[in-house]
């Protein structure tokens, strides 16, 4: 619990702690997570997309098997020595079906994969902006390395579900019915055994293949994301590890993990070749079976028995189907796969967001002052925050008013709600009491609104692996490079950048090579360049020495008093008073 105490410097007036505005906060809808089903159906491509390559891929799959069969046909016909005329079809149709199964396969390929990555591709935006709303405070329990997982392997996994899972299951289906209507034309007693065996089949090596490798087949993607998670700790860590010798029992339980992952591939590799054994041996059934009843039929051809060639048929084709029909087993392991993917995208977003976290909706109820104009008045009263989950309130009763010019420092012991209230003040956590922008009361605005006023240097300033210029243009993507060298001076760092070879420097992954100062006016100069007319400062000498520290301040307060800019600094740390108009003190 926290509550605000306000401490004037010498010379200066004290904060002022305005009542509670007027206004009732706007109710907000809030959308429901995704379910695994709705990840399904969006993993799954539009028909438009999808029936072009199912259409490929079963005309390539009837090809293989008319070709085994007209081949059949054709070296049992020629062996009776008929004339040639007799032939002529059959062999162009060999030639037909040769060439139609290759052609519909690249069309299969071509057309199912361009529709599986499209869908691909609308699925991880789906998924993203579903995560956007909960970033950066409602995602504070989920792991780096488990929440990169989900959304890369995961979300690849699901274009499995096309191809590996709907394309073959369809495809085998279709194909299974055609081969048993021919052979059933054939031969009815062949028809009957071709049908029997392929759901024999289907089952046995289904039931087999899920009481050895199903359970692994869903763990696979937990353990792949605990691995993930367990490696990109140890990289980011590893100078910490190494210094207090914990890396060997961190590469231990590395181990282990990679063991139980190597397993599970294991268990699901051994339950794919138990598929593999049991289609393979009713296929062989089927084809013994057809030989025992076409026997007979055969040997009684000369009074309307089965002609020889089209015993060949029979006995042959159960051969290319059973080849086709193994794609049913497989499938379904896949599709037990998919779904566990499936069900880890639809759990990195919660059922509903928090209310803790402000949702992104159309809302009415006012506007406020655009970047480029006078500061706002920012006037917060008896605010209070949550962290999502949280048993109590991390800040309550916080009551400032902050207006053009005004440079506050917000001090406080660590614990105290400072980094909490700087979220709540650019709408990462929604909050409590009242806090208007020129009178307008926050929760009337859409978050996004309020952060195109109140920008936020955070404590930690994150850069990303590119170059200094990169780093900066993201703030204002129009800025030339005499304005992004116009900044880096008004915020110290000039000399640095020309030493380091302008703009193109790097700086590093997640800046590691600029240091703690550096890296927070690089913040200060994206702010400055986003023209933020109010600012958040999230204890700036956190990362750095007294004397840097000192300096750092010294130069924002600066900055921001010659651009008549409104300025919130907070800082466990004392600032003089000749910087400042006001204090607010924390109390823990």
């Amino acid at each position: 619990m926290s509550e605000s105490i306000a401490h004037a410097p010498a010379g200066t007036p004290a904060a002022t702690l305005p009542g509670t505005p007027a206004g009732t906060p706007q109710a907000q809808t809030r959308h429901a997570g995704d379910t695994t089903g709705a990840i399904l159906r969006l993993a799954q491509p539009q028909a438009r997309w999808f029936l072009p390559g199912l259409a490929a891929g079963v005309a390539s799959m009837l090809s293989a098997v008319a070709l085994l069969a007209t081949s059949a046909w054709l070296i049992t016909r020629a062996a009776e020595q008929p004339p040639i005329l007799y032939l002529s079809m059959a062999v162009v149709g060999v030639r037909a079906f040769a060439l139609g199964r290759s052609a519909f396969r690249y069309l299969d390929r071509l057309s199912s994969h361009d529709a599986a990555f499209r869908q691909l591709s609308l699925l991880r935006v789906g998924v993203f902006s579903r995560i956007v709303p909960l970033a950066p405070a409602g995602l504070a329990d989920t792991g780096k390395g488990e929440l990169l997982t989900r959304l890369v392997r995961d979300v690849d996994a699901l274009q499995d579900l096309p191809l590996r899972v709907v394309q073959p299951l369809a495809t085998a289906g279709i194909l299974a019915a055609v081969s048993i209507v021919g052979v059933w034309s054939v031969l009815p007693a062949a028809g009957l055994t071709l049908l029997v065996s392929l759901v024999v089949a289907g089952v046995l090596g289904t039931v087999g293949s899920g009481l050895i490798a199903a359970r692994a087949e869903r763990e696979l993607a937990p353990m792949r994301g605990n691995l993930t998670g367990q490696v990109l700790e140890v990289v980011e860590n590893l100078d910490v590890l190494t210094a207090f010798g914990a890396l060997p029992g961190r590469l231990t339980a590395l181990q282990r993990a990679d063991d139980l992952l190597r397993q599970a591939t294991l268990r699901r590799s051994l339950g794919v070749g138990v598929q593999g054994a049991v289609l393979s041996l009713f296929a062989g059934a089927a084809t013994v079976v057809a030989l025992f009843i076409g026997i007979p039929a055969l040997a009684a051809h000369e009074a309307g028995g089965l002609a020889g060639p089209a015993f060949a048929v029979i006995v042959l084709v159960p051969m290319a189907v059973f080849e086709v029909f193994g794609m049913v087993p497989a499938a379904l392991g896949a599709w037990r796969e998919v779904r566990s993917s499936a069900e880890r995208v639809a759990t990195a977003v919660p059922a509903a967001i928090p209310v803790e976290i402000p949702v992104e909706i159309p809302v009415e109820g006012g506007t406020v002052r655009t970047r480029g104009e006078r500061a706002p008045v920012v006037e917060l009263s008896d605010l209070g925050a949550s962290w999502p989950g949280a048993t109590a309130p991390a800040v309550t009763g916080v009551s400032l008013r902050l207006g053009p010019g005004d440079r506050i420092h917000l001090a406080g012991p660590s614990g105290a709600g400072k980094t909490t209230l700087a979220q709540a003040l650019v709408r990462f956590l929604d909050y409590t009491g009242s806090y208007t922008i020129d009178g307008v009361e926050a929760r009337l605005l859409s978050p996004s609104e309020v952060r195109a006023v109140v920008g936020l240097c955070e404590q930690r300033p994150w850069l990303f692996d590119d170059s200094i210029r990169q780093n900066l243009l993201f703030a204002r993507d129009t800025a030339t490079d005499e304005e992004l060298l116009a900044v880096l001076g008004r915020v110290g760092l000039a000399g640095w950048a020309a030493e380091r070879g302008g703009l193109a420097a790097r700086v590093g992954e997640r800046g590691a090579l600029v240091s703690g100062g550096q890296a927070q006016r690089i913040a200060l100069a994206r702010a400055l360049l986003a023209d933020f007319p109010v600012l958040v400062v999230d204890e700036p000498t956190a990362n750095v020495d007294e004397e840097t520290g000192d300096r750092l301040v010294r130069d924002i307060l600066a900055t921001a008093a010659e651009d008549g800019r409104a300025v919130l600094l907070i800082s466990h740390t004392p600032v003089p008073d000749e910087l400042i108009t006001a204090r607010v003190t924390l109390a823990g």
